[in-house]
């Protein structure tokens, strides 16, 4: 394997957080699993299951906390060395001017973001605001390892903001330079031709802006044992044709892409600003915007976006300013919780919303914040009597019927009582989002996790032996979904979450859907190909049960979950992060990704999503970017081209 560094130039001083790195780009992506030893003692997944839950019941006092006993957050592969990479138009936005002039303002360096930005700065002068640090040389964005850790973290710093839907289910949006693909699971597939069409994209050019994206973040998996098992099993139970390895959506089973390579290292679509021309872009990381500046019209007039507003993370003030011109632009990227907050923090949005906290209405649509939707995703854990893989999504089931099924196995629980290869101590064990640290996961009522009961259950979970946690999750994604909710602010602070309502289960079709996925779940588990990695004598409804424990989410639970499939899926729904709308094509952009009813000002994003593409959305999000960037650059430069000819 070659791998090159990346420079555009020498590096800046980044206070805070050092200079970016770690960005590199190796050819191929192979992981090398070993199989599993044929017999265990599979009586200790019994044993751990009544040993977690009595130790963690003695430590907070609660009967219920066997949850934290089983892995529920998927890990994988050993912490590698950063490589270096020097973006010299980076820096903090505490050394940003007061006042500064641009063609092309962008709110938000995620997924999006990035390639749209990196685009755009090789004909024009392209300003892009990140409000979280850089993902280079940070371990929890960088190595695979930390994925659930990395969501589990709570802190004020963590390229992670946690935030709980009004439904009561737990999920996140991140907050570092790279978005969504800096702490995601690393499927990457594209959208379906169907899709592309539908929404109005050229196919041709949509091809395009995905290989632009693949050359430098997409890799292609090795399966291991557990993954290749479920990749047989779904073929046995008639999820077909074999696909095999493919970034295509296609009906069937197949081996998805992955932003991962084969030392599990993660590539963002940060990295995609390797593309960028350094002339033409500054990028300012911890730039929190507050608002969009506009020159309002009069009553016959539009408003016209005009600049930004944005701190540091010295709480000081800045002012960027779109340069003269009638085609230069604002563009968030900020996201589905992001971009429909901040078009109404600056006054686009519901009339009688925004008034109740004194906003200056700018423009009455009552658009922004509606279609909020969020994929619902329900699993059930599979004990393994042998020892599997640590593998995260690679192999995913296609159906006819509109859900999707994927797994993830194995973990980095790793006792730091014993030794690894070479003598040195393998690292402590790590409970993920299902840590007794995190709390706000946990059953435990708030008031008994104290920190002397979080440290006897954390100290008690580790001492049980690696074979308690063996096995993995096949989990469904229902498609679309139908059921939508809306966002709507809680306070004037663009730092803080708002509220977000996404109904769940309310539209009958997901829940369908929801129940045939399990139900073809129980088939694969029940196959030849995957009895490998199951006990025969655990039934679905024992397994159903030990998945209801686990605290995946704020619902209470029903005694009847295990006997009906309706209610595992409405108690145990989990978010699978591809979560979308709140500004959505024809109904606050039009198919330029305009905002309707302003001038100068576009969202360029998921939030523009009227339904979540493919089965895993990143890929499409970077295809936007880039899509998008190409068009508008490209039909700018043929309209001055010719308005010169004609002066």
């Amino acid at each position: 394997m070659c791998a090159t560094s990346v420079h555009a130039g020498s590096s800046g001083d980044l206070p805070e957080h050092g200079d970016i790195k770690g960005a590199w780009y190796p050819t191929g992506w192979s992981h090398k699993n070993q199989a599993p030893p044929q017999h265990s003692q599979s009586n200790l997944v019994t044993v751990g299951l009544h040993l977690g839950t009595y130790v963690l019941a003695m430590a907070s006092d609660q009967p219920f906390a066997r949850a934290l006993v089983i892995i529920c957050a998927i890990l994988c592969c050993s912490p590698q060395a950063a490589r270096a990479v020097n973006y010299t138009f980076a820096r903090d936005a505490t050394r940003a001017p007061a006042v500064s002039y641009y063609d092309y303002i962008i709110v938000g360096g995620g997924t999006a973001g990035c390639p749209l930005a990196a685009t755009l700065s090789q004909r024009f002068r392209v300003l892009l605001l990140e409000r979280g640090g850089s993902p280079y040389g940070d371990q929890r964005v960088e190595n695979m390892t930390h994925f659930t850790a990395t969501l589990a973290d709570t802190s004020a710093g963590s390229p992670a903001q946690r935030f709980v839907s009004e439904d009561g289910v737990i999920n996140s949006r991140p907050r570092v330079l790279g978005g969504g693909s800096c702490i995601n699971a690393g499927f990457y597939t594209r959208a379906s031709d169907e899709y592309v069409l539908d929404v109005g994209w050229d196919l041709e050019a949509a091809k395009a802006a995905y290989r632009w994206v693949e050359d430098v973040v997409a890799f292609h998996p090795e399966l291991g044992p557990w993954q290749a098992a479920l990749q047989r099993g779904l073929m046995e139970v008639g999820v077909a044709p074999d696909n095999g390895f493919t970034f295509d959506h296609i009906d069937g089973t197949k081996v998805g892409g992955s932003i991962f390579d084969d030392e599990g290292r993660r590539h963002t679509a940060a990295d995609l600003l390797r593309y960028a021309r350094p002339e033409g872009i500054d990028l300012l990381l911890r730039a929190r915007v507050a608002k969009i500046l506009f020159n309002v019209g009069g009553r016959r007039a539009r408003s016209v976006a005009h600049g930004v507003v944005f701190h540091d993370s010295r709480g000081r003030m800045h002012k960027a300013y779109l340069n003269t011109g009638r085609r230069n632009e604002i563009i968030l990227s900020a996201g589905a919780m992001g971009s429909p907050q901040l078009l109404m923090l600056s006054g686009v949005g519901p009339a009688d919303h925004l008034r109740s906290f004194n906003i200056t209405l700018v423009l009455n649509q009552s658009a922004v914040g509606q279609g909020m939707a969020d994929n619902p995703m329900n699993a059930i854990f599979v004990p393994s009597p042998s020892p599997v893989e640590v593998s995260l999504i690679q192999v995913v089931g296609i159906t006819h019927f509109g859900s999707y099924i994927e797994g993830a196995s194995g973990s980095n629980w790793a006792n730091p009582r014993h030794q690894g290869s070479g003598g040195n101590r393998r690292p402590p064990r790590n409970f993920g989002m299902f840590s007794p640290q995190t709390g706000q996961l946990a059953t435990v009522p708030p008031k008994q996790r104290t920190p002397e009961a979080i440290a006897r259950a954390t100290e008690a979970m580790s001492q049980l032996d690696d074979s308690v946690f063996r096995g993995g999750f096949i989990l469904e994604k229902v498609l679309g979904p139908a059921s939508t909710g809306h966002l709507e602010l809680r306070n004037l602070n663009p730092d803080d979450n708002p509220a977000v309502t996404f109904n769940y289960f309310s539209h009958p079709e997901d829940l369908r859907r929801c129940v045939e996925g399990l139900t073809l779940i129980e088939r694969v588990i029940q196959s030849k190909s995957f009895q490998n990695f199951t006990y025969p004598y655990f039934s679905l409804e024992e397994l159903l049960n030990i998945t209801a424990e686990f605290p995946v989410n704020l619902l209470p639970r029903h005694d009847n979950d295990s006997k009906s499939l309706e209610q595992f899926c409405k108690d145990t729904v989990m978010t699978i992060w591809h979560y979308h709308g709140g500004c959505q094509v024809g109904r606050v952009v039009d198919a330029e990704y305009r905002v309707l009813g302003v001038d100068a000002l576009r969202v360029i994003d998921g939030s523009t999503f009227n339904a979540s593409p493919g089965t895993n959305p990143q890929a499409t999000v970077m295809m936007l970017g880039r899509y998008m960037g190409v068009k508008m650059r490209d039909e700018r430069v043929r309209a001055e081209g010719l308005r010169r000819r004609k002066l």
